[in-house]
């Protein structure tokens, strides 16, 4: 004889005072929970890597300005790598642009392209395109 045996056929108890929960509600019971609610994402955000930005010796800073004025004056297409500095951690990635340049703005220290978008000229790393090839810079 098992200890649930005077138990095991007796009818299932149902309160008289409180009405029965739905099963709905009875199956979030059990489900899962996760104690350390956005952890996941701090980890992901921990090992996500970025890059310190690369400072410009005064000649190679003068090499990218006239690249920068000779571009400009000769409406060419270039790519433009440019440091983006991150928004959460310090540091940042490089990004290239192709375009045309509308104007350099010294005042603000921006390059602007046709489409508005702008580049901080100091985080301008390196200028490409077919229209440097038959000049020395």
């Amino acid at each position: 004889m098992s200890k649930y045996d005077d138990i095991i056929n007796l009818p299932h108890h149902v309160s008289e005072t409180r009405t029965p929960m739905p099963m709905e509600n009875r199956a979030a019971q059990f489900a899962p929970f996760a104690a350390l609610t956005g952890h996941d994402d701090a980890i992901a955000e921990t090992a996500r890597l970025t890059s310190a930005k690369h400072e410009l010796s005064p000649a190679e800073s003068e090499k990218l300005s006239r690249k920068l004025h000779y571009a400009l004056e000769k409406e060419a297409v270039i790519t433009i790598t440019h440091f983006q500095p991150d928004a959460l951690k310090h540091g940042g990635c490089y990004k290239q642009i192709c375009g045309k340049i509308k104007k350099i703005d010294p005042t603000d220290g921006l390059l602007i392209l046709p489409d508005r978008r702008t580049i901080p000229l100091a985080y301008i790393a390196h200028i490409e395109g077919h229209v440097f090839d038959d000049t020395d810079f």
